[in-house]
């Protein structure tokens, strides 16, 4: 159908532009800096205009920071049987989201992470989006009646687990994957739960509500 047709041509030009500022704005804050690089750098370096760039991203630092993830994260959580601790149901909820991520974009999600570790500007929009995917989980667990402190406590530990797992995948050269990583520092924590002695109800019902 041609309207159907007209509609996935435009959709496929639309990603093509919104990947191909992505790509110029790496390479240029990877060749010059976060701080000296412009929006009208990156704009000129993909070929589009200033206008065009604030289409896709709405600042400079959504370009790197920018995530559309939290409510993959949630839902996934949220459809763990609630028979779980809460600890389990947010480690296998997150295992669950990272199936939607392409081992292809290893690559770009390495350079991100590593760009904002290293911009202090950057940094604490990585805190904000940490706390807005806790949030998020956090949200989904209560309302299945999970106490809030018990909850926060539960996402707060995988995904401090998470950021330290990342940052430190992002600054090396080893082969592991992205999901591998992830994988890696939730098991350590699910592994640390497990082992506890009476864990699992101190995370079922304890916890200040």
């Amino acid at each position: 159908m041609l309207v159907t047709n007209i509609i996935g041509m435009v959709t496929a030009k639309s990603r093509a532009t919104r990947q191909r500022l992505v790509e110029s704005a790496l390479a240029l804050f990877e060749a010059h800096g976060y701080s000296a690089t412009t929006v009208d750098d990156i704009a000129a370096q993909a070929g589009v205009s200033a206008m065009t760039y604030f289409r896709y991203f709405p600042t400079k630092e959504a370009v790197v920071l920018e995530d559309h993830f939290d409510p993959i994260i949630a839902e996934s959580v949220a459809n763990q049987p609630a028979t779980l601790p809460p600890l389990a149901r947010v480690a296998r909820g997150l295992r669950e989201a990272l199936m939607h991520l392409e081992e292809s974009d290893d690559s770009e999600v390495r350079r991100r992470i590593a760009i904002a570790a290293s911009e202090p500007a950057l940094r604490s929009g990585m805190h904000q989006n940490t706390r807005e995917t806790e949030d998020a989980i956090v949200a989904a667990l209560t309302r299945h009646g999970t106490p809030e402190f018990t909850a926060r406590i539960a996402a707060a530990a995988c995904l401090g687990a998470i950021t330290a797992s990342l940052l430190t995948w992002a600054s090396s050269t080893a082969a592991q994957s992205l999901r591998d990583a992830v994988i890696a520092a939730l098991d350590i924590v699910t592994a640390a739960e497990s082992s506890a002695p009476g864990s699992e109800p101190a995370a079922t019902t304890g916890g200040m509500q």
